[in-house]
């Protein structure tokens, strides 16, 4: 009888509310896919590749074909978060202190939580690796993934390679079985079953490490594709794979009856990071490049019982869409007035027209330094792509972006600069974010920075710190949690290695450092280097509250800077 009454209670109210809007707040499962591009999918052309899961879900989604992000990860991550320009949020860069949205900004997690769900991130963050800026400082009660970019990362844990890895489950390290990508597939599923035996909507950030380099998957996956060349087979293997596990969460919604109600979205943070350029669906360029091939990803969008109609949109659109798009459709909470780039693509998703067919929008990232070139852009208007301010293609009747036609078009040309000077004056214009890292806090007793993050150059893969010839220095800046003295270790390898600093370790060269310096605020503290030495320990006094630059060096005999400390453990004593 029991059963009956919620049935009829389930009916009733499913008859009362408006066409388009579910009984039940819809859950939310966001999967974001690493390095692959827009023709990196069997249904967008490719000719060996073979996703037949994620051509299932293309076909059962509304399809963005002109959807646009960053050409590379971070800044992506971080609009998509925030719903606000990179270099709005402050994620402007892959490393050297460019990677933490600021602060204050709310991020996406935090709205749902503030709407009931419970919320968690499965893979991937790449927006900050100490407090206060990882994945569940910043809204998600449950974070399983890696640090860094993952494998072979500066911040990682050296010791994976994608099987029975070291993952941290929120601020705690620990092993968990099988391949990567499966297992963020598997925690996600288990995460995602318990909460709907709690009764509570929830929302997923899957963001797997697949197929970014390095290319390590089952053989059984790659073999498909032995005769290809120059790591092909891997890096399609680790695709197939992903597309194996779409199908397996596909197969988990409809068997737990959540596919009806959850709004499933799937897409790729940047261009595909392939490099033989093998199929690209006719687009020029890669990661990275501010050519169409370099930020155009697939966008997918899957809501049977939000109206949500498979079909292609041909609207241009952007990753900073996202978030608004989310908060209009799910009706979360939200927090205050925002001053989102992207817009709500909500009538676009159940059928409507494109009212904005004039949009013009700014592809750019990279750090706001000596480097930074102000036409470094692509600016997009319809099917015009303005490249480094000077070349113009209409992508409609051109999408290798072959003839430049700027000559033809001048009135073009002046549009689209003057769109992007009006971006560029007003974003110029905004601080430069200073993120800063708070240590001896309760949340993160123990901070370990690394080079990936610090205010320096680039520095965030063990092969670049294995480049002995670079003259790798960099600081980081701090916030002190709690007044007292404060054990502060430098080191040029991980903690974990154990390996004396005047050793070489795996690809990192031997180095002749005799002296450890640390430097705060300009001055400097120094101390010998013994041959055992795996680490150089020194002890300064902080008072809470109060910010500083804090770097460390490594010395030879005669005084001479070798490189910088990698990577710099502080804890309060």
């Amino acid at each position: 009888m029991l059963r009956l009454l919620r049935l009829i209670c389930a009916l009733t109210a499913a008859l009362v509310l408006p066409h388009g809007f579910a009984a039940a707040p819809p859950n939310v499962i966001f999967v974001l896919a690493d390095d692959l591009g827009y023709g990196d999918l069997g249904a967008h052309g490719n000719p060996r590749l073979k996703t037949p899961n994620l051509d299932l879900l293309r076909e059962q989604s509304a399809r963005f074909t002109d959807f646009h992000v960053s050409p590379m990860c971070t800044p992506t991550r971080g609009e998509l978060m925030t719903g606000i320009s990179a270099f709005r949020n402050g994620a402007v860069s892959v490393a050297s202190g460019g990677t933490m949205p600021r602060i204050e900004l709310p991020l996406m997690p935090q709205f749902f939580k503030d709407s009931g769900y419970a919320t968690a991130h499965f893979g991937k963050w790449h927006l900050g690796d100490n407090y206060p800026y990882r994945a569940h400082d910043r809204g998600f009660d449950l974070s399983i993934g890696y640090r860094g970019f993952g494998i072979d990362s500066v911040a990682g844990e050296p010791e994976n390679d994608a099987f029975d890895d070291r993952y941290w489950r929120n601020s705690k390290l620990s092993t968990i079985k099988g391949y990567n990508t499966d297992v963020f597939f598997r925690e996600s599923m288990n995460w995602m079953r318990r909460q709907q035996q709690k009764g509570k909507p929830f929302f997923v950030y899957l963001a797997t490490t697949a197929s970014h380099e390095p290319y390590y998957v089952q053989s059984r996956y790659a073999k498909p594709y032995e005769d290809l060349r120059n790591g092909l087979p891997a890096f399609f293997g680790m695709t197939a794979n992903l597309d194996e596990n779409i199908g397996r969460l596909m197969l988990f919604l409809d068997r737990n009856n959540l596919a009806d109600n959850t709004i499933l979205i799937y897409m790729s943070d940047n261009g595909s990071g392939e490099r033989t350029g093998f199929y690209n669906a006719g687009l020029r360029g890669r990661k990275t490049s501010l050519y169409d091939g370099g930020h155009r990803v697939p966008f997918f969008v899957r809501w049977p019982a939000g109206a949500v109609l498979p079909r292609d949109i041909d609207a241009l659109t952007h990753g900073t869409d996202v978030l608004p798009t989310l908060v209009d459709m799910v009706k979360l909470r939200n927090r205050g007035a925002n001053a989102w780039d992207g817009m709500s693509l909500k009538a676009l998703l159940q059928g409507g027209e494109d009212n904005n067919p004039e949009r013009k929008a700014v592809v750019q990232y990279g750090l706001r330094g000596p480097e930074f070139h102000l036409w470094d852009s692509a600016v997009l208007w319809s099917k015009w792509r303005l490249v480094n301010g000077t070349e113009l293609y209409n992508v409609g009747n051109d999408p290798a972006q072959a003839t430049d036609v700027a000559a033809q078009h001048p009135e073009v040309v002046q549009a689209l600069r003057t769109h992007y000077e009006t971006w560029a004056a007003t974003t110029q214009a905004l601080p430069l974010s200073t993120p800063r890292i708070i240590i001896g806090s309760a949340a993160e007793p123990v901070t370990q920075l690394t080079a990936a993050d610090w205010v320096g150059p680039y520095a965030g893969d063990l092969g670049v710190l294995g480049q002995k010839d670079l003259q790798l220095f960099g600081a980081w800046n701090i916030t002190v949690g709690k007044t007292g003295d404060y054990a502060v270790s430098l080191s040029i390898f991980p903690s974990d290695a154990k390996v004396p600093l005047q050793q070489g370790w795996r690809n990192i060269s031997a180095r002749a450092v005799a002296r450890a310096r640390l430097l705060l605020d300009g001055s400097a503290y120094d101390l010998p280097v013994s041959t055992s030495d795996t680490q150089v320990r020194f002890k300064l006094p902080l008072v809470q509250g109060t910010v500083h630059r804090i770097e460390g060096q490594f010395l030879d005999a005669d005084g001479k800077s070798l490189c910088g400390a990698f990577f710099m453990r502080l804890s309060h004593i």
